[in-house]
C-alpha cells in the first residue's frame, strides 16, 4: 500500500464495480444513492398491495376504482425511475459486455468516461431541466386527474422523473470519477475492505 492510499471499510451490500479503483467522493455519492434505493425498494410493496386491491375489487367485489387504479401506476413509476440510480451504482443495469469485454482495463474506462462526460450527462442534464418546468407547470395549473374520482396533485409524479433522472446523473457522475482514478490517479484511490461478520 502506498503513502497515497487509504483504507475505508466498505458496507456490506456495496458492490461498486471491483474492476474501477473507489475514492472517497464517489465512495460517498455511492452510499446516498444505495440507502436511497434500499430506502424507496419499499415502496413495491407498497405498490403490490395496492394493485391486488384494485385486483379484489374489480374482479371479485365487482367495484372498480379509477383512483386506486391510478394510485398503482404512479407508485409503479415512482418506484421505477427513483430506484434506476440503485441500478447504476450496484451494476445491475443492462449492458452489452459483447465488444467491451474485448478491450483493456484502460480502454474500457476511457470509453465510459467519455460516454458519460460526453453523451449521458449532457442529455440527462436537458431531460431533468425540461422536466422539473413540467412538473413546476402542472404544480401553478393544479393539475389533476382528467378522469371525475381520479388522484388530484398530478405534479408529484411528474415532479418524481426528473428527481429520478438527477439521481441517475450523480450516479454516473460517481462512476465517471471512478474512471479518472483508474486513468490519471485524481480522485486519491481508496482501497476498499471487506465488513467484518
Amino acid at each position: 500500500m502506498s503513502m497515497h492510499d487509504s483504507v475505508t471499510p466498505v458496507p456490506e451490500g456495496y458492490s461498486a464495480p471491483p474492476e474501477l479503483p473507489t475514492n472517497r467522493l464517489s465512495y460517498r455519492l455511492d452510499m446516498i444513492i444505495l440507502l436511497l434505493g434500499r430506502a424507496i425498494s419499499w415502496l413495491w410493496l407498497v405498490t403490490l398491495a395496492v394493485v391486488l386491491t384494485n385486483v379484489v375489487n374489480r374482479f371479485i367485489l365487482g367495484r372498480g376504482s379509477i383512483a386506486v387504479e391510478e394510485l398503482s401506476w404512479h407508485l409503479f413509476g415512482a418506484t421505477m425511475i427513483l430506484t434506476l440510480a440503485y441500478a447504476v451504482v450496484s451494476d445491475d443495469h443492462v449492458r452489452v459486455d459483447v465488444i467491451r469485454e474485448k478491450f483493456s482495463l484502460r480502454t474500457q474506462a476511457w470509453i465510459e468516461l467519455l460516454g458519460i462526460l460526453l453523451l449521458a450527462l449532457p442529455i440527462l442534464y436537458l431531460m431533468a431541466d425540461q422536466l422539473y418546468q413540467y412538473g413546476y407547470r402542472s404544480y401553478l395549473r393544479g393539475e389533476r386527474s382528467q378522469a371525475p374520482s381520479g388522484l388530484p396533485y398530478r405534479f408529484i409524479i411528474k415532479t418524481l422523473i426528473p428527481i429520478g433522472l438527477t439521481l441517475v446523473a450523480v450516479a454516473l457522475f460517481s462512476r465517471a470519477l471512478r474512471c479518472t482514478t483508474l486513468l490519471f490517479g485524481f480522485p486519491r484511490r481508496v482501497l476498499k475492505t471487506t465488513p467484518r461478520q
